[in-house]
């Protein structure tokens, strides 16, 4: 039996990616809060920075330039909800993909998570990872 699911491998597959894994983020008892409640996120403003974030590590296009982590530092985590954040990302990728870019967009983004969480729980701001 074939797997029906595409792989990542448009632009529009990177949007929908980002669209329905903050969907359920907005709908998490433990991540809404820090994306809405503390952080108050701009959701036109922040997706598409994730749209191009994303599709430079999946898609190599190179449009994003930035330095994510230091807007995490403030932000209340830790491990509890790195973990959450993967545990709906995968699940994201899984519902939606199948592939070996949906299988590097799993990799890269617990490699994300790992540094981040690693990062905020020393709380170094001049670390150069």
């Amino acid at each position: 039996m074939t797997d029906s699911r595409p792989d990542i491998q448009t632009e529009a597959d990177v949007q929908r990616l980002v669209d329905t894994f903050y969907q359920k983020v907005n709908q998490d008892e433990l991540l809404d809060p820090v994306f809405n409640g503390f952080a108050h996120v701009d959701w036109q403003r922040h997706l598409p920075i994730m749209y191009d974030f994303w599709s430079s590590l999946l898609l190599g296009t190179s449009r994003y330039s930035g330095r994510p982590f230091p807007k995490h530092m403030p932000l209340p985590v830790d491990a509890t909800h790195f973990t959450r954040w993967m545990q709906l990302f995968e699940a994201t990728v899984d519902e939606l993909f199948a592939g070996p870019v949906a299988d590097i967009a799993k990799v890269r983004a617990l490699n994300i998570a790992t540094m981040f969480e690693y990062r905020l729980r020393k709380r170094d701001p001049l670390s150069l990872l």
